[in-house]
């Protein structure tokens, strides 16, 4: 019956905000080890809808929602106030929309669900470009914008970018008013890092990362798919994901 009432919550809202916390600390992921960054958030997404679902009850009277959490308590966990200054709390987002004005409310979401008032580092990851067309500065721009905006209101104190290179990465430098703090590179990419890539990171004092993330980490028929075989006979293609997050919190070393 649980799924029947997933159903119709979900056939009533109009937004979706999916949380899967850690999951590794209650056991759903153990039994099996992701292969791809891209295969570890299906298996996070199916199962936390499954078990959401699982808990929804049997009222079908129930209210409906605008904007429909979808969480399990025991995978969410809020940082210790106590252990703030002791931790440092990082996330890389995933743009798969086009309206750069959601990333607010990741970094919004992000800093209730963990509870906290900023986050210390956000790396973006900018929506794929078309076929044939090559990242711009101009594409990237109101994305950036609206990350210095949050840093400006003090809601994330780094901002860095994912597999620019050094041309972009320099145009970036140039006109952005926050300077990127770092820049990812796709291992996939290269094994070396590119010497006038790193020569410019040096000059500027831009750390150089490492990552193994596809270029779309979830696309539109990807998040449908996962959506359809957790909660049988919902309308999935009226879904469309807008943004992924993914956080770290890990004690720092003085």
């Amino acid at each position: 019956m649980g799924t029947e009432g997933a159903r119709a919550l979900l056939e009533g809202a109009g937004r979706l905000t999916l949380q899967t916390g850690n999951l590794l600390n209650w056991g759903c992921l153990r039994k099996k080890c992701p292969a791809t960054p891209g295969e570890e958030v299906r298996d996070c997404i199916q199962k936390t809808l499954t078990e959401w679902s699982s808990k929804i009850g049997q009222d079908q009277n129930q209210e409906t929602l605008e904007v429909l959490e979808c969480t399990v308590a025991q995978a969410i966990e809020k940082i210790n106030p106590e252990e703030r200054d002791e931790l440092k709390v990082s996330a890389k987002l995933f743009v798969v929309g086009s309206n750069s004005s959601s990333i607010r409310d990741a970094v919004d979401l992000a800093c209730s669900a963990l509870g906290v008032a900023q986050l210390d580092s956000v790396i973006i990851a900018p929506p794929p470009v078309e076929d044939g067309t090559n990242l711009s500065l101009e594409y990237l721009q109101p994305y950036w914008k609206e990350l210095e905006n949050l840093v400006q209101n003090k809601k994330i104190v780094a901002i860095g970018t994912s597999d620019l290179d050094k041309t972009l990465l320099e145009q970036l430098y140039l006109w952005a008013q926050v300077k990127p703090s770092s820049n990812q590179v796709n291992l996939a990419s290269c094994c070396v890092m590119p010497p006038d890539l790193t020569a410019f990171a040096k000059e500027c004092d831009i750390q150089l990362l490492t990552h193994n993330d596809p270029k779309e980490l979830l696309c539109e028929a990807s998040f449908q798919e996962v959506l359809q075989e957790s909660i049988q006979n919902v309308k999935a293609n009226k879904w469309i994901p807008l943004w992924l997050l993914r956080q770290q919190v890990e004690f720092e070393c003085l």
